[in-house]
């Protein structure tokens, strides 16, 4: 949080969106971790980081184990990472249209034949908006971009397979101090750029793996 003030000097507006931010309901696979929050955008922020990893098993031992080998020295694939970024100014921002704002940042790594979509960049900014009318996270004011980051390797590197990945760089503000479902609609997002299929509520995904 910005500044580490204490609890006292946090003002009560603030310190319910980060109650209700730890309220959210969020998938499983999900994984978060408390990042120090950028100080100059706004008095007080919160900063999130979540990822989505699949354990890559090896084709042989028991449900693709490989024998006397420990889960936790299994390698692990980054499917989709992203930050979640709570900005909040007693006093409003021109730009924002409020006291508070939602940045968000979302990255993943794309199989040849859909990173040459050309609608590719239109699909990942829908994909924000689907999220975020199913999770009823209400809002106002968003901006953003979604580009296809296409790395081809050379010299030493050149034997390296070329690959496409896709950003979404996006913001909004809330239209009310209701924050969970937000953070929700962020990480069902991240989700579903990871490849992960929409999942019922209550219900958890079995373990994920991308064919190469």
């Amino acid at each position: 949080m910005t500044n580490e003030r204490p609890a006292s000097a946090i003002p009560s507006a603030f310190a319910k969106a980060l109650d209700e931010l730890s309220h959210a309901k969020v998938r499983k696979e999900l994984k978060f971790t408390e990042i120090p929050a950028p100080g100059r955008l706004a008095p007080f922020a919160l900063a999130l980081s979540g990822d989505v990893i699949d354990v890559v098993s090896p084709d042989h031992g028991p449900q693709g184990q490989e024998i006397g080998r420990t889960p936790f020295l299994q390698p692990q694939e980054q499917l989709a990472t992203g930050r979640f970024i709570l900005l909040y100014d007693p006093a409003g921002q021109e730009l924002w249209n409020g006291q508070f704002r939602i940045v968000t940042y979302i990255r993943a790594r794309l199989d040849h034949e859909m990173g040459q979509d050309a609608m590719l960049a239109t699909v990942a900014w829908s994909w924000l908006e689907d999220s975020l009318r199913e999770r009823e996270a209400f809002h106002h004011s968003a901006g953003g971009t979604a580009t296809r980051v296409i790395s081809e390797s050379f010299g030493n590197l050149a034997g390296e397979q070329d690959h496409i990945d896709i950003e979404l760089r996006a913001s909004w503000s809330p239209d009310s101090d209701h924050l969970g479902p937000h953070l929700s609609a962020w990480a069902d997002l991240v989700c579903t750029f990871a490849g992960l299929p929409p999942l019922p509520e209550g219900v958890q995904q079995l373990p994920h793996r991308r064919l190469s």
